[in-house]
């Protein structure tokens, strides 16, 4: 029997590759993972909560980036597309901090679905609660009004549950969003607790 051996990617090599036009990875200790496409409603969420970040933070010391903006952590040795991701760390705001990826997000985003939702649940969130920018994880569901807010407070991370017709709330940087806003023009179908009991 033979063996494959797998050939293991530099950082270098990745962040190069990502600049060239054509498909997206994400980058984790060496392999690479292809990013694949997303649905009308996937994409209608992150633009519904990118815009809303953006207006939001408008003339603040922050910034808002959707889909194409990777996230570095340096402690699991991976990049990462989330669907939105928020800075506030001025250090990555400057001419000379890196152009294609931030390293101290405070907001970090991702809308789930099937093929993801292990990946954004397990992989992902150990990763980025390691950042200690990071502020808040959030976790919107494309197949059922439901939003999961992991806050990060002095003894670790609490988790909040918004449904249909609830709101959410981004202390960070000062923000309440209601579920209607973020599911608008969706066609995500309402889910509350209520009617789940």
């Amino acid at each position: 029997m033979g063996t494959a051996q797998l050939a293991y990617l530099t950082v270098a090599d990745y962040l190069a590759g990502e600049d060239l036009p054509g498909s997206r990875h994400e980058y984790v200790n060496g392999e690479i993972f292809a990013m694949a496409g997303a649905s009308k409603a996937h994409g209608t969420l992150a633009l519904n909560l990118a815009l809303a970040l953006r207006s939001h933070l408008r003339g603040k010391p922050c910034r808002t980036w959707a889909s194409d903006m990777k996230v570095q952590v340096l402690a699991a040795n991976s990049y990462y597309y989330p669907d939105v991701v928020v800075t506030c760390a001025a250090d990555e705001l400057g001419a000379d901090s890196p152009q294609n990826f931030v390293s101290a997000p405070t907001i970090v985003i991702e809308v789930l679905s099937p093929s993801t939702e292990k990946v954004d649940r397990r992989e992902k969130w150990f990763a980025y609660r390691q950042l200690s920018s990071l502020q808040e994880y959030v976790l919107v569901d494309q197949e059922r009004q439901w939003v999961e807010v992991f806050r990060r407070h002095e003894g670790g991370w609490m988790q909040d549950i918004a449904a249909a017709g609830e709101s959410i709330t981004l202390p960070s940087i000062g923000l309440t969003l209601a579920l209607n806003d973020i599911y608008e023009d969706s066609g995500v179908p309402e889910f509350s607790v209520a009617a789940a009991l």
